[in-house]
């Protein structure tokens, strides 16, 4: 579900990047150096070390891999998304297998690329994923769509317990638009609503229905009839 998200002028991401590579970490730096819109603010060669710059800094992006020394990039993950709340995660990783794709979703990221991406898909991602949308490297969203339409009716512990007659007619478009990928930008421009206006929507959304993450607000919509399975 990729998306490209429109930074506002006069606005910057602050991104922190974390990868146990030195030679591609300082590659990530020259290449988002070129957009006057994103500023790193630190880098980490270890989960531990992604942790604790994340709580010292508070970046709006960590972008970070999962194959590293002493925390691998799943656990800091989970602990990022629990204590930096503020703060996106999107991996960026070698791991093209849907099991670490579910397993990252699960811990809280916002975004899933893997790096033979092209520039411009980190560039998309970090966008989206900064101002509260998702990036889900193409092939994987179509695995996450598949897995939760091969068993629709079967039970799980992640099933919201309430229906769609809990929200408004607002709150329902503001659930399609996030569950279809869009930025709360996009959404605030396609509804004619300031952004501050769409991220209570959207709080309240996930409030009313009991999500935790966008992999659980995706499979109810999906289960509700608002987004359509692909093909």
């Amino acid at each position: 579900m990729p998306e490209e998200s429109i930074t506002p002028p006069g606005t910057t991401t602050r991104v922190l990047l974390a990868d146990d590579h030195d030679i591609l970490r300082q590659g990530l730096r020259m290449l988002l150096s070129m957009q006057p819109e994103i500023e790193v603010v630190g880098e980490a060669r270890t989960g531990n070390e992604a942790l604790a710059l994340a709580r010292e800094l508070q970046p709006d992006v960590v972008v970070l891999d999962i194959s590293m020394p002493d925390m691998d990039g799943l656990e800091a993950c989970r602990h990022l998304h629990t204590e930096v709340p503020a703060t996106h995660v999107l991996i960026l990783t070698m791991h093209e297998s849907e099991e670490y794709f579910f397993q990252a979703l699960r811990a809280g990221a916002a975004g899933y690329l893997v790096k033979k991406a092209a520039p411009t898909d980190l560039h998309m991602a970090i966008n989206a994923v900064a101002h509260g949308g998702a990036f889900l490297y193409p092939g994987l969203a179509r695995a996450l769509i598949r897995a939760y339409t091969s068993t629709p009716a079967a039970p799980t512990s992640e099933q919201p317990v309430a229906d769609l007659q809990v929200l408004t007619p607002r709150e329902r478009e503001v659930l399609t638009l996030v569950a279809e990928g869009h930025t709360n930008q996009e959404i605030a421009d396609r509804l004619v609503l300031s952004i501050k206006t769409v991220q209570s929507h959207r709080a309240k959304v996930m409030e009313k229905l009991g999500l935790a993450n966008i992999t659980q607000l995706v499979r109810f919509a999906m289960r509700s009839g608002l987004l359509p399975p692909e093909t």
